[in-house]
């Protein structure tokens, strides 16, 4: 499996306030950020993968969901999760 669980339990270090902070938008937005990448590399081999094309795609709204309410919220951590991950140009 690529998602083991060092790798979410490295993800939330990285990106949330401790190795159990799984519930900040931060961590959410990193782990939603490694599961797009990986199922974007996915799809360029198998193209014809709807079912996964549909995951990716509700993957992208809940993302796009946690970075609007963090945006709301607190601007700051908003622009330095955008720039960490580097979601936007």
């Amino acid at each position: 499996m690529y998602l083991t669980a060092e790798k979410k339990q490295e993800l939330f270090e990285k990106y949330g306030k401790g190795a159990t902070d799984t519930g900040s938008p931060e961590a959410q937005i990193a782990l939603f950020s490694f599961r797009i990448n990986h199922l974007t590399e996915h799809l360029k081999v198998n193209k014809k993968d709807f079912a996964t094309e549909r995951a990716l795609v509700m993957l992208v709204g809940k993302r796009r969901r946690l970075l609007d309410y963090l945006k709301e919220k607190e601007i700051e951590r908003y622009r330095s999760i955008i720039k960490e991950l580097g979601i936007r140009k």
